[in-house]
């Protein structure tokens, strides 16, 4: 670093005579700092430094090798240098008369040519100019490197808010493709719910006829294929039940059961049954201990992990190393990146890893699509990724998928943390086959004529009165006219006045008649808002509309058809002698 001080010296190289002794007593008389070098090796060194001005005899540039000097001057002295040289000559030495001043005029640049012997006063004008020259030179490069300094500053400050431009460029493109994808998701979403209700409303009426088919036959003692065929029948709608399901679990409007479960647990009682599932796969488990509780339903969580393992299987070759590890772990999710991540918060996450094939680019963008499977036709629907998305989504968590290709893939289902407590042991899922009550007068409401028919036509053979009709407000005035029913059965999505209006309305005008809903699929905020209801799902079969109408009637029935005791003193007339 040069200093001020430094700056502003008089470099003398005289190295014969009294020329260095008279400069320097000349110069430290009027105040400017001098000192003398040895040679021109040495004044180089020095300038390095810092200097003024140099102040050199011409017998001192002729006398030694000035080859260091001239590389400085041309290669090494800085930009904005340009440091002043005064040659002392001998009388009669200028340009006119002298041709090495010449020379030293292209080596030296800035350079004064002051013959000897020369006045105290000629030399310290000559010496002060140069400084002044000298010291502009020092100021521009302060300028200069200040200037330096706030373009670099400011290059910096436009280049961070660039980045941050950049950034909030990507970020609002994130954000749009994300509303566009959840917007895209949404619409097909409405549109496979509507699908589904109306397919849910045929395959009532299909898998409710083939009942009846069957019992017919069977009593009429028909056997063989025409029963084959029959199953067939059976099981193509039932296979048709299962889309529509998965159906409803992508677009999110399935009717949920949740209960407080440990996920732990439950992926370890299902650990035999994914096994069998993947056949020759090995299947390992990674549960954590103390993890905290969640509110989902069951069943919808096993198809989820179920699908994830069937997928997994897909993507291995049995028998050559596959293997499929579960586990479970309390998470702390932050912001999502994707739209089918979770929001922040904390959750239980359940993962599914493979050894597989892994997932291109391409085929992570469309993993969650409906109907999109890298699957070979016939093999898959292309709804198993999207029921567990639309599964974890109505639950109020999220999914992740983590692929590489060739290396396999990790997908994160991701459940919200819940205070509720888990229930010792699950209740079974399985019901049993009830009997037909006597009596009992059903009022059945749906505006599907094939599917009111079929429905009356169970209900009938389960023993039960059922009259009918065709829209709420012909419910509405029936139970206005007609006070003995005893159940109120009625679809949820009709024209006009729907199920749930029908149910409000009922129970502020009978608020002990009992009303069971029947759906093909109905908003979660518009089913919570029907209070003190049972809720049944299409397409049902004769022994779930059986236990569903017994458990709404509960005792009603015979209560409402018990005989009626006569009054003790009629009684005691009766048996008084006469």
């Amino acid at each position: 670093m040069i200093t001020a001080s430094a700056s502003e010296r008089a470099l003398i190289v005289a190295p014969q005579g009294r020329d260095a002794i008279v400069a320097m007593t000349i110069l430290q008389e009027s105040g400017v700092r001098g000192e003398v070098c040895v040679n021109l090796d040495e004044l180089v060194e020095e300038v390095k430094h810092g200097a003024g001005l140099a102040i050199l005899t011409e017998e001192a540039i002729r006398a030694t090798d000035s080859r260091a000097l001239r590389l400085w001057i041309k290669s090494h002295q800085p930009p904005w240098s340009d440091l002043p040289f005064i040659v002392l000559t001998r009388h009669g030495g200028g340009l006119e008369r002298n041709p090495t001043a010449s020379q030293l005029l292209e080596l030296l640049g800035n350079v004064t040519f002051l013959e000897r012997p020369f006045h105290p006063t000629t030399l310290l004008s000559v010496v002060k100019t140069s400084l002044r020259g000298r010291a502009r030179q020092y100021e521009c490069r302060r300028l200069n490197e200040e200037l330096e300094s706030r373009v670099q500053e400011r290059t910096s400050e436009l280049a961070a808010a660039n980045r941050q431009l950049v950034e909030q460029i990507e970020e609002r493109e994130r954000v749009e493709n994300t509303l566009r994808q959840m917007q895209r998701l949404e619409a097909v979403g409405q549109l496979t719910s509507g699908v589904a209700h109306d397919f849910n409303n045929l395959l009532t009426v299909i898998l409710g006829n083939i009942s009846f088919l069957d019992k017919g036959l069977a009593a009429a003692g028909v056997n063989g294929q025409l029963m084959q065929r029959l199953g067939y029948m059976r099981t193509a709608a039932q296979r048709g039940a299962k889309l529509t399901d998965q159906l409803l679990s992508f677009s999110r409007r399935q009717r949920l059961d949740p209960k407080a479960l440990d996920l732990s647990e439950t992926i370890g009682a299902m650990r035999d049954l994914l096994q069998s599932t993947i056949g020759g796969i090995r299947v390992e488990t990674s549960l954590c201990h103390g993890l905290w509780p969640v509110l989902v339903d069951p069943t919808q969580l096993e198809l989820a992990v179920l699908n994830l393992a069937i997928n997994a299987r897909d993507a291995m070759q049995v028998g050559g190393g596959g293997r499929l590890v579960v586990g479970t772990a309390n998470v702390t999710r932050v912001a999502p990146l994707r739209p089918e991540e979770p929001p922040p918060g904390d959750y239980v996450a359940i993962c599914v890893s493979d050894n597989g094939s892994g997932m291109t680019k391409d085929v992570r963008e469309k993993a969650f699509e409906p109907f999109f499977t890298t699957k070979e036709i016939g093999r898959g629907s292309g709804l198993g990724l999207s029921q567990v998305l639309g599964f974890a989504k109505q639950s109020g968590g999220g999914v992740r998928i983590a692929s590489e290709l060739g290396r396999g893939t990790s997908i994160f289902i991701y459940l919200p943390r819940s205070a509720a407590v888990p229930t010792a042991e699950r209740q079974s899922a399985s019901i049993a086959r009830p009997t037909a009550h006597a009596g009992g007068r059903i009022l059945l409401v749906d505006d599907d004529s094939a599917v009111r028919e079929v429905t009356a036509a169970m209900l009938r053979e389960l023993g039960y009165s059922v009259i009918e009709v065709g829209s709420g407000g012909a419910a509405l005035d029936v139970l206005a006219a007609e006070d003995t029913f005893d159940l109120l059965l009625v679809d949820f999505a009709m024209p006009g006045m729907s199920g749930g209006e029908v149910a409000r309305h009922v129970k502020r005008l009978k608020p002990t008649l009992p009303v069971v809903l029947i759906t093909g699929f109905a908003e979660r905020a518009a089913l919570a808002e029907v209070k003190d209801v049972q809720i049944i799902g299409k397409p049902f079969a004769e022994d779930e509309l059986a236990e569903k109408v017994r458990s709404a009637l509960g005792g009603r029935v015979e209560q409402r058809h018990a005989p009626t005791l006569a009054h003790p003193s009629v009684i005691g007339a009766l048996v008084r002698p006469q």
